[in-house]
């Protein structure tokens, strides 16, 4: 007699779909078969059972100065991140100029741990000030942060010598370094030139991050990290020349991936063109782009050529939004998909034909759990984690504020029509959503160390 069984329903994993009963005891995945027994049984017929998705790339409570945070706390985007059928994300440390790596880790982790209800690990940011602080890495890879965080935009941005310094320090301690590839020099040339013509619209801000430039420092992150002989991860991939950079480095056999995110699967460059404050509000980097650059996302995700699905969720207010609206560079950057991700992608990708049922879950649940080294998440297996998610295929949700969980009082997806909806959601054995209700208390979420398991 098993704590909880799932009966009925169809298990859908990144390599396989069969009809099974799935047992839980304590935290953990117990058993899959048949005719199991379970003190508390959840009946899924007609329902998909798949591992909780991992979101390896969001921002929650991210302050950029000047009174502007990100919408989300780790209270209200994790809790959002649940009804979506995530049940592990990856967040971000920055560490201020007078404080250490591990001083910044604990500091964050004040932050999340009373608010979060579920799972998360974190990535270390190394940005201009942390040059001196390389010989830290290992002491923060013991502390549970195996990854790296590196900027080739902003006030971020690390100089190519640096990116080389940061990219051999990662290695020595077998970390693994994600990057935000973009031609920050080009970038604020061609703004400067818009500005000076009068165009200060959001139109504009697409139309001055060229994908050739966000492609051409994807290129040479990736000869960098070559030279060095460390595995790289590109975020936020928009457009398809990357997505040839990248393609062309794994035929090479370099451990290069990327991801792409909904925005760019689902909205292209019109959006700015709305009146007002609207216009502002599919502000992210890399841009959201043309037709033509998503369909192209489609294909690689279906090719393989691109790994894994993340959200880069990082939500701002209209009002934060509209401080830019008559000057683009000034919009706060990031939109906010943590919630309809997973669903999202099976409604367009797998019903559209894109994606198959495997490719689904292994996009937005285990390659990414894998990536990044989250042990026992990310796949349905005896031993491991009971992440999972029950999902009923026939259940449609129109995109809305109203049936959108984030606290932000937008979404970029308004009006859109997903077929396919998590019912419950369960994170370490633990019922989290039942039915479409919230059991989850803050705080219950653990933090998750890293291991290292990308290498192989």
């Amino acid at each position: 007699m098993f704590d909880t069984v799932i009966k009925n329903g169809t298990i859908v994993t990144a390599r396989e779909t069969f009809s099974a009963d799935l047992a839980i005891t304590g935290q953990s995945i117990a058993a899959i078969g048949t005719d199991l027994r379970g003190k508390r049984e959840i009946d899924a017929t007609g329902k998909l059972v798949t591992p909780g998705a991992v979101d390896i790339h969001v921002h929650m409570q991210m302050p950029l100065g000047d009174g502007v945070i990100s919408a989300d706390t780790f209270h209200t985007g994790t809790h959002a991140a649940a009804f979506g059928g995530t049940t592990t994300i990856v967040d971000f440390v920055d560490t201020k100029p007078d404080e250490t790596m591990l001083d910044a880790l604990a500091k964050r982790r004040a932050e999340a741990d009373p608010q979060v209800v579920i799972d998360y690990a974190l990535h270390m940011t190394i940005v201009p000030s942390d040059m001196d602080k390389l010989h830290q890495l290992p002491a923060v890879v013991a502390a549970g942060c195996g990854s790296f965080k590196l900027y080739m935009a902003y006030s971020f941005r690390l100089t190519d010598d640096q990116l080389y310094r940061a990219l051999s320090a990662i290695n020595k301690v077998n970390g693994l370094p994600v990057i935000h590839a973009e031609n920050w020099d080009i970038i604020c040339q061609l703004q400067r030139e818009a500005i000076a013509k009068g165009n200060t619209q959001p139109r504009w801000h697409p139309r001055t991050r060229p994908p050739e430039f966000e492609a051409e420092a994807t290129g040479r992150a990736i000869d960098i990290a070559a030279y060095v002989g460390t595995p790289l991860h590109i975020f936020h991939v928009s457009c398809q020349q990357v997505v040839e950079r990248i393609a062309a480095a794994r035929a090479r056999g370099l451990p290069i991936t990327g991801e792409t995110c909904p925005q760019y699967l689902f909205k292209t460059w019109d959006a700015f063109e709305a009146d007002g404050i609207a216009g502002t509000l599919p502000t992210c980097a890399p841009p959201i782009r043309d037709h033509v650059q998503q369909a192209a996302l489609w294909t690689a995700l279906s090719d393989g050529h691109l790994q894994l699905i993340t959200t880069d969720h990082c939500p701002f207010s209209r009002a934060d939004k509209a401080r830019g609206l008559d000057n683009f560079t000034r919009i706060p950057g990031g939109v906010p998909s943590i919630e309809m991700r997973f669903p999202a992608i099976y409604s367009k990708g797998v019903l559209e034909g894109y994606l198959t049922l495997n490719q689904w879950v292994d996009l937005c649940c285990t390659i990414p759990a894998k990536l990044i080294g989250l042990p026992k998440k990310g796949d349905i297996a005896v031993g491991y984690d009971a992440d999972l998610v029950i999902f009923d295929p026939t259940k449609t949700v129109t995109l809305s504020t109203e049936t959108l969980h984030e606290a932000v009082d937008w979404t970029l997806y308004d009006g859109l029509e997903v077929s396919g909806w998590p019912t419950d959601v369960l994170s370490r054995g633990e019922l989290i959503v039942a039915a479409g209700v919230a059991k989850m208390a803050a705080g219950r979420g653990r933090f998750i160390k890293t291991n290292g398991t990308f290498r192989g």
